[in-house]
């Protein structure tokens, strides 16, 4: 890992420190960029969404997807787990955080944007920062790269009608025209471009440049984030300052929500008795979110300022000192599936 990578729990707190301060300061000049946006997606923002999640997309090979015979039971795993589980674990705690326990904390609109921004995060499986997870825990490279192929073909397809049938059971209107386009713009575009790069690229078998062009733009990706947690959380500074809890509010079931599915995943590989090196990959992947994606989208349908924003850049927070944990785990757990 990289200073950015090895570190990026510090530096997304320190631009979250940085956008509540410039935030507080300058609230006319985000209210400014606030106000750039064409067909409710901020320029701005997509502009910065776009820097992160390119790069991401140009790791993926596709052909690849052509090795999925050889761990099926892994492959089952993952899909079973992302897509038929996840989502809706997110979606019940959420419900019962902002519901029940959290209810006389929480306005109930407020409640109902925390829990939009958390189904978001638990309907986006991750795509990018699974590959250094599995790196740390010495993980099959070429399963590693099925898992993430496999997952972005199923969120083309998947990720706009199950986002929206769990928000409508959360009783959160959901303008469907909004949320297909924001799987277009951040999802479809990004992976037709990141194939076409890497094609391009790939002519004449010279698979070095691809890794030499991803070298290249990888410190956008990271600056790109960084920028867009400046920008979220300058555009939620009153409401950070007024009630800093709230991320600790929030933060508690994503905490719950991370470990839980790591478990669960973790568990069942164990009794598939599947290799430590597939176990401990599919297990990251289930834990962790595709961020990016649920925080553009977030925008996209509730706003700049919404709750459901906040929810999801408050995952940004969460996850990475979180999944450097279960790093720790996996590999201490090495030897239960020897």
């Amino acid at each position: 890992m990289g200073i950015f990578e090895r570190y990026l729990s510090v530096w997304v707190g320190l631009c979250i420190l940085i956008g509540v301060i410039m935030g507080s300061l300058f609230p006319a000049f985000f209210g400014l960029i606030a106000e750039l946006e064409f067909a409710h997606v901020n320029l701005i923002i997509a502009v910065f969404i776009w820097l992160m999640i390119y790069p991401m997309m140009v790791q993926i090979d596709f052909h690849a997807i052509k090795n999925v015979g050889k761990q099926p039971k892994g492959i089952v795993l993952t899909v079973i787990v992302n897509w038929f589980i996840k989502p809706f674990t997110m979606a019940l705690l959420g419900w019962l955080f902002f519901r029940f326990i959290f209810a006389d904390l929480v306005p109930h609109e407020t409640a109902n944007q925390y829990i939009a921004g958390m189904i978001l995060l638990g309907v986006a499986p991750c795509t990018a920062m699974v590959f250094i997870w599995s790196q740390l825990t010495k993980g099959d490279p070429n399963y590693t790269l099925v898992q993430v192929s496999i997952n972005d073909i199923i969120m083309i397809f998947a990720f706009a009608p199950i986002a929206a049938f769990l928000l409508g059971v959360s009783d959160i209107v959901v303008p469907w025209q909004t949320l297909l386009i924001s799987v277009v713009l951040y999802v479809v575009l990004p992976l037709i471009a990141g194939i076409l790069t890497r094609n391009t690229l790939n002519k004449n078998d010279q698979g070095h440049r691809v890794q030499s062009f991803l070298n290249t733009i990888k410190p956008w990706s990271i600056l790109g984030l960084l920028a867009t947690v400046i920008l979220l959380f300058g555009f939620q500074a009153e409401i950070i300052i007024e009630q800093p809890e709230t991320i600790l509010l929030i933060a508690i079931p994503l905490l719950i929500q991370t470990y839980g599915i790591f478990a669960i995943t973790y568990l069942a590989a164990k009794r598939l008795k599947l290799a430590h090196n597939i176990a401990a990959p599919a297990s990251m992947i289930g834990a962790s979110n595709f961020f990016e994606l649920a925080v553009a989208v977030a925008i996209s349908l509730f706003g700049l300022h919404s709750g459901a924003a906040l929810a999801t850049v408050v995952g940004v927070l969460v996850e990475v000192p979180v999944m450097l944990s279960l790093v720790y785990f996996a590999n201490r757990t090495r030897h239960w599936f020897d």
